[in-house]
């Protein structure tokens, strides 16, 4: 006879696979067989049970969708393989040049590919252990992003527990795009126009704004929906993009309908005419359609450049254009000085979004248009988010309009600009120029750079006004000044303390972070990473001619130049010997990187018995060694587990060595 528990355990995973099935059949497949009071009463009959069971509640019930704390701050994941940025096409011949380069690559091999709509939403990643989902992230750049498992599982079509279970397929990531629907997008900006608030430009802006909130219940209030378009797996031998996307839709993820398998060009070609004629009848924005190749084996062959997969591409839709007058044109001035025109328009609904502001790239380009303040101007809003000016609507143009004349002055400090010989763009040179301050002090603060949370834009905006910040060092010395911060508007003692607590703080950050946030012109946060792997100093990266940078694969001349132009600076380096005196971390630690393993790169695929990956990882480094993510000419072998997966495959055709757990075991201990 069944213990009265037994009996309550079996009840409770009766009803959560109950509710798991409704939940597909309502927001997967849109066809739901119950109502909504029905299901409700299930719903309440499963959180009594667990209320009065807390012992027997489990991560992939369906009642821990809304849960967790609100979080300060999100942890930052390193992803298993980079989600790589496609290259984007807008004309039909460049499409059929990426089919060119397909086919010279692949030689005679026959190619058909998966054409999908290309979605205007967020990328996230999902992962699965034993079939239940127990961690999802934002693509950040690429390498790194944002951990939000627990926004993220407030989705309600992102299955906690996958639906058809198979034992290859327990294991695994998916990569899809969180959306919100045009209707759903209207209706928040509506409440919070009734409440104040500022609005959102677009639904990719809502989407994105949601999950990066720190309170999972308020993500919960919004709708927010999923569509999985990529699998990843170790312990499967996939074979092509459109057949995953049917293993997506076993395993219960809601996967678009109007994806289709294209046996040549053309067929993508008509695809991508269809669905530019078809994009409005749809609830949700796409921009365009991307092209993959189908075969997991070709993709492989084919690899990638850069950040960009070979094997896909992004056919972005023919821009939309409106007229509309041009008001006024202003200089906009960036954090490194950079000059931009912007024209001042009259507001226009372009795209989605209603448009009073649009780039006119330098003085050639007003030039080559002939644009002038009072004309009828064409704008348009492609494949940049940025809207631009395109052309004039000449038989509008009245009487006696000048031609623009480009200022000679800074409109914000009133420094002559510079253009050096050779470039489009004007500069001011004045390092003081409070444009620029406050711009380099933003981007030194900011969330990839420094994190100094309470020192945002208005903040920056009043501390450079009252001459208490004129370089990011300064930042370093508020404390100096904690009674006339007091004395500010909208600033108290606790304001003032929880500030200073968080540049102190920031003093933490690791020196990849601190290089990333110098500002240096082409670093972003992925090359200050790679910056920081090969030079362990700023003192050893300050040394380092084009030459020694240059032979970095992934430094080229544009950026070695920019960091050798920075260090040359006087004004950079007395900037630097400051945050060296506030103890900003300026090295890294080394790693035991000489010894028998340098120089070395090691891929590990499969389950090893005796280790984790990040123990074996742990295990390589401290020889010295480096353990990439994928297999590349460059690799010295390819470790192999139980169930191995693609990388196998990869080893074999590029002639890269394998070596068992035994031996790689050995290789350690022997050396």
């Amino acid at each position: 006879m069944k213990s009265a528990t037994a009996s309550i355990a079996e009840r409770i995973e009766k009803l959560r696979k109950e509710i798991r099935e409704h939940d597909y059949r309502y927001y997967v497949l849109a066809q739901p067989t119950i109502s909504d009071y029905e299901y409700d009463q299930l719903m309440r009959e499963l959180e009594e049970l667990e209320r009065q069971h807390p012992e027997l509640i489990t991560p992939d019930s369906p009642t821990q969708r809304v849960g967790g704390q609100p979080t300060k701050e999100f942890p930052t994941v390193t992803h298993t393989t980079p989600m790589l940025s496609l290259a984007n096409a807008y004309t039909i011949e460049e499409i059929h040049d990426f089919d060119r380069r397909v086919h010279s690559l692949l030689g005679k091999e026959p190619v058909h590919y998966t054409a999908e709509l290309k979605f205007d939403g967020v990328a996230i990643s999902l992962k699965y252990q034993n079939g239940v989902f127990v961690q999802g992230a934002t693509r950040g750049d690429g390498v790194q992003g944002d951990e939000i498992t627990n926004n993220l599982k407030t989705i309600r079509s992102i299955p906690l527990r996958l639906r058809a279970i198979e034992d290859n397929l327990l294991d695994i990531e998916v990569r899809g795009e969180a959306i919100m629907w045009k209707e759903d997008f209207l209706k928040l900006n509506e409440e919070r126009e009734q409440a104040g608030e500022k609005l959102f430009a677009n639904p990719r802006n809502a989407a994105a704004g949601t999950l990066k909130l720190q309170d999972p219940k308020l993500v919960a209030e919004r709708s927010l929906h999923f569509f999985a378009y990529y699998l990843l797996t170790e312990k499967a031998r996939l074979k092509s993009q459109y057949e995953n996307l049917q293993i997506l839709k076993r395993l219960g993820f809601p996967v678009n309908e109007y994806s289709r398998l294209c046996r040549s060009i053309e067929e993508v070609i008509e695809f991508w005419s269809e669905w530019q004629e078809k994009r409005d009848t749809l609830p949700y924005d796409i921009d365009g359609v991307v092209i993959k190749v189908d075969s997991l084996q070709q993709q492989r062959a084919l690899g990638s450049i850069a950040k960009n997969p070979r094997w896909a591409i992004a056919f972005k839709f023919t821009a939309r254009k409106e007229q509309t007058l041009l008001r006024d044109i202003v200089l906009q001035v960036g954090r490194l000085g950079t000059i931009t025109p912007v024209a001042l328009l009259k507001p226009v609904f372009l795209g989605g979004t209603t448009v009073s502001r649009a780039t006119l790239n330098n003085e050639d380009y007003i030039r080559k248009l002939d644009v002038r303040i009072g004309d009828t101007v064409i704008v348009e809003k492609g494949g940049d988010v940025i809207p631009k000016i395109t052309g004039v609507v000449a038989e509008k143009r009245p009487r006696g309009l000048k031609p623009f004349v480009m200022p000679t002055k800074c409109p914000e400090c009133g420094y002559k600009l510079y253009r050096p010989e050779g470039e489009a763009n004007y500069y001011c040179e004045n390092p003081e120029c409070p444009a620029q301050v406050r711009g380099r002090i933003e981007h030194f603060a900011s969330r990839g750079g420094m994190d100094i949370e309470g020192l945002g834009e208005a903040v920056i905006d009043q501390l450079v006004k009252v001459g208490l910040l004129k370089t990011y060092a300064d930042i370093y010395q508020l404390y100096k000044h904690r009674e006339r911060l007091m004395s500010l508007e909208r600033w108290g003692e606790k304001s003032v303390q929880n500030l200073l607590d968080a540049i102190e703080e920031s003093k933490r950050q690791p020196f990849s972070r601190v290089l990333y946030a110098l500002g240096i012109r082409h670093v972003g946060a992925g090359v200050a990473r790679v910056l920081a792997d090969h030079f362990h100093s700023i003192d050893e990266l300050r040394k380092a001619d084009l030459t020694t940078l240059t032979a970095i694969p992934e430094i080229g001349p544009k950026i070695a130049e920019s960091i050798v132009r920075f260090f040359r600076d006087r004004r950079n380096l007395e900037i630097i010997e400051q945050l060296r005196q506030a103890n900003v971390r300026l090295s890294a630690e080394r790693r035991a990187a000489r010894g028998p393993l340098s120089g070395k790169t090691y891929v590990i695929t499969g389950t090893l018995s005796r280790y984790t990956r990040e123990e074996a990882k742990q295990l390589i480094e401290a020889k010295g060694g480096t353990v990439a993510s994928s297999v590349s000419k460059h690799t010295t072998a390819l470790i192999v587990g139980e169930s191995p997966g693609s990388k196998l495959d990869k080893a074999k055709e590029l002639g890269i060595p394998t070596m068992s757990e035994e031996e790689f075991e050995a290789l350690i201990k022997s050396r």
